[in-house]
């Protein structure tokens, strides 16, 4: 465990070192975040699961750095060019970008044009030159080094060889590059433009036909929609600072003085940062604004993950589950309250008055039949309609009917996961189902998709998959451990993101379970092929066993800690159960005389709020949503309109809405609330409940613009923008022109320039 770096995580998180040095023990040990947080406070210091994060992915970043930094080492030894000086540097490097930059002169290179004037035997001219010493006249000096026979026909190539190995210096300098690496930071700017003749091709990227913005300042999304619009063609982005600025920053670390030899090295400095040093920190530019444009948007992402997830369950009921549609009918699916497929058929509620007859008659059956307590519609195509046939059925008042937000249905439908669940039965079937399930528990049936298919993200086929999948996996995890996973009737998919168990272990458990029937306590885990001590001691606390003989088992309390509850029990002559059931015991329990070396108050604390609510679900409290009667199209639909809504997406931008006319209505960000938001994540969260105004309706573009704000202005007034409302973003925010950001424009047209040149190389 390396100290230098436990000091300097404690330091950046602001936490004590005996924190992150407990915390990276256990995490070398093998133990996850959700473990760590729930059952290891004491060791930890009582820290929460972001700070058990932040501290796994630093020392995961440290690790590279060590291994980069050894791996420059074994370079630079191969090549006999480590020297002690070299060495010292390389080991106090604090940062990748540090590290790079010492190496930078010493990197291996293809054949440069300094190479070749190196080879040309001119480095010590460059010398002579470099060193700006009172010497002979530079075109004197040069005339040592003509050989013909090295491709140095006169004085001009002499000079100028030695010129492109300054050059290269320069560019190799980690001064230099640090300096213009700031300047790009504080005053870089990102532009971008149309491609020429792309303006019909790209008129979603219209807003960024003539783009400037500080890459300090940009947001996210629009960073990424303008990437996308410069993969696709259509738009050319480019990152650049004010040339003679920068150009006479770098100059003041080389130059010194005036005459003819300070001029050669003028000359080789602008050279140096023309060809060589501003590419490289432009690339450079580009791929830090994209990297941080990334955590900003898997973090926008997680954040409508989680709540996705969290969404408050029904519970165990027996649902009718309907996948609505209309010239193919709507498939109906029965499931009792464990989710099991009992009957499925096809109703045809929007065709002939006989056939909606039939289809009433069907349903009041089907309820009737397998005591149906509620009913889930799908919010896709034909669902207003065919919610409003359900409700005029006159069923009776205790089934609830609830409409559940499809996106993804079809992907589970078609997936390995549907497949293996239901082998014969078709996809309209496993999509029905899916929909049935999300209302009863949404955690255990999203679970089973790849959360880039919900429908929460923002530009996520853009970001870095690797980061984003490991961003959304750790969401989806907590969750899991968050709520807890009933043991018996879990899934594969849903098991395999407890706390130690993974894919292998939990198909393992379902084939035990299969084999020799219900776990009765969570003691027989132990009897599953290849689930070890350590597996076990991460996954017992969030397995629960509702039936189990030990009523702990159904609780949250970890069975490493069994023996302090009965203890408990004991000094109270009672049983356990009787602690979870009579509130007045629990509060004769003295927890002081429980604490040990290893068990402290927070854990003490923990179980006893377990007793009270053992097995508690940390989700909200479902409640029931209808949409606004007789709003069913976007043609309902009229400015002014106060509806209430779902939200179904939260950007940087703004929050788009399900208003139940099967296209969803952007708030933007400006009218979010009557003041001003930053942030829309402070205000809405995904599947929140809201009441919304209709502020604009174009049926055109399938737009529409909705206002939580108390009193909002309707049209007339200032128009709100935002991306297509359709249920997943569109890649280009549109924003109107008074909606931009101030920006200067740059005192030489370098964008102009570069833009030319890269068209004409297009031409050619």
């Amino acid at each position: 465990m390396n100290q230098a770096y436990i000091d300097q995580i404690a330091t950046e998180l602001k936490i004590r070192t005996q924190q992150v040095l407990a915390t990276a023990k256990l995490l070398a040990e093998g133990a996850t975040v959700p473990f760590i947080a729930r059952y290891r406070k004491e060791v930890t210091g009582m820290l929460d699961e972001v700070a058990i994060t932040s501290i796994r992915d630093r020392l995961a970043e440290l690790a590279a750095l060590d291994q980069r930094r050894q791996a420059i080492l074994k370079s630079l030894e191969e090549r006999s060019l480590l020297t002690d000086a070299l060495n010292i540097a390389i080991m106090n490097a604090p940062t990748m970008t540090k590290l790079e930059d010492i190496f930078q002169p010493y990197r291996p290179k293809r054949r440069t044009r300094a190479t070749v004037a190196k080879e040309a035997g001119l480095e010590p001219l460059a010398d002579l030159l470099f060193d700006q010493q009172n010497g002979p006249d530079p075109e004197m000096a040069a005339k040592r080094f003509i050989d013909p026979a090295k491709g140095v026909e006169d004085v001009a190539q002499a000079l100028a060889g030695a010129r492109d190995i300054i050059a290269e210096r320069v560019s190799d300098s980690p001064e230099a590059r640090g300096k213009l690496r700031r300047l790009f930071q504080e005053t870089g700017e990102i532009r971008s433009k149309m491609v020429s003749g792309k303006e019909a091709e790209g008129a979603k990227f219209k807003d960024y036909f003539d783009w400037q913005e500080s890459v300090g300042k940009i947001p996210s999304h629009r960073l990424l929609a303008i990437r996308r619009g410069e993969a696709e063609g259509v738009l050319m982005m480019r990152i650049g600072v004010d040339d003679d600025q920068a150009c006479a920053g770098v100059e003041s670390l080389f130059v010194n003085g005036r005459g003819p030899v300070a001029d050669q090295v003028r000359l080789a400095v602008k050279d140096g940062y023309k060809r060589l040093l501003a590419p490289a920190i432009e690339v450079e530019a580009r791929l830090e604004s994209k990297k941080l444009a990334d955590i900003e948007a898997i973090r926008v992402f997680a954040d409508n993950l989680s709540e996705l997830l969290m969404t408050p369950a029904l519970g165990q009921m027996n649902v009718l589950g309907i996948d609505p549609g209309f010239r193919t009918g709507c498939k109906t699916v029965c499931l009792d309250a464990q989710g099991k497929l009992l009957h499925h058929d096809v109703i045809y509620p929007t065709m002939s008055d006989s056939r909606v007859q039939e289809a009433g008659q069907m349903v009041r059956a089907l309820c009737a039949r397998y005591k149906i307590e509620a009913i889930a519609i799908g919010n896709g195509t034909a669902s207003r309609e065919t919610e409003t046939f359900v409700r005029a059925l006159g069923l009776p008042k205790n089934i609830i009917i609830v409409m559940v937000n499809e996106s993804g249905a079809s992907v589970y439908s078609a997936s390995d996961v549907a497949r293996e669940e239901f082998p014969n039965e078709d996809l309209t079937v496993r999509g029905a189902v899916s929909i049935g399930r999300r209302l009863m528990d949404p955690l255990a049936e999203l679970v089973k998709l790849d959360p880039k298919s919900i429908g929460v993200g923002q530009y996520q086929h853009d970001v870095e998959q690797g980061l984003l999948r490991k961003g959304l996996d750790d969401v989806v995890i907590s969750c899991v451990n968050r709520v807890g996973v009933e043991l018996n009737t879990a899934s594969r998919q849903l098991l395999s993101y407890v706390s130690g168990l993974g894919p292998q272990l939990a198909g393992n458990i379902i084939a035990h379970r299969n084999e020799s029937g219900p776990f009765k306590s969570r003691a027989e885990l132990k009897k599953v092929a290849r689930l070890g001590p350590k597996a076990f001691e991460q996954a017992a606390g969030f397995l629960r066993i509702r039936q189990a003989k030990n009523p702990l088992d159904a609780s949250a309390v970890h069975p490493e800690r069994y023996a302090i509850v009965q203890q408990m029990a004991r000094d109270l002559d009672c049983k356990v159960a009787d602690l979870m059931s009579d509130a007045t015991l629990r509060q004769r329990i003295d927890l002081q005389k429980y604490v040990t070396d290893e068990v402290g108050l927070p854990t003490l604390n923990d179980i006893l709020q377990e007793l009270a609510k053992p097995g508690r679900d940390p989700r909200k409290q479902f409640e029931v949503f209808s949409f606004q009667e007789g709003v069913e199209k976007m043609a309902d639909l009229k400015p002014g309109m106060k509806l209430p809504g779902i939200v179904t997406n939260v950007t940087a931008f703004g929050a788009f809405v399900d208003i139940g006319v099967h296209q969803d209505g952007l708030i933007h960000v400006s009218q979010l609330a009557d003041r001003f938001v930053s942030n829309p994540a402070e205000v809405v969260k995904v599947q929140q409940k809201v009441q919304v105004t209709v502020m604009e309706v174009d049926l055109e573009r399938k737009r529409i613009a909705l206002s939580m704000r108390a009193d909002p202005e309707l049209p007339g007034s200032r128009t709100t923008g935002g991306e297509s409302n359709e249920r997943r973003p569109q890649p280009e925010p549109s924003l109107k022109r008074d909606q931009r950001p101030a920006s200067p424009p740059p005192t030489n047209d370098w964008f102009s320039t570069a833009l030319d040149a890269a068209q004409k190389r297009k031409a050619n």
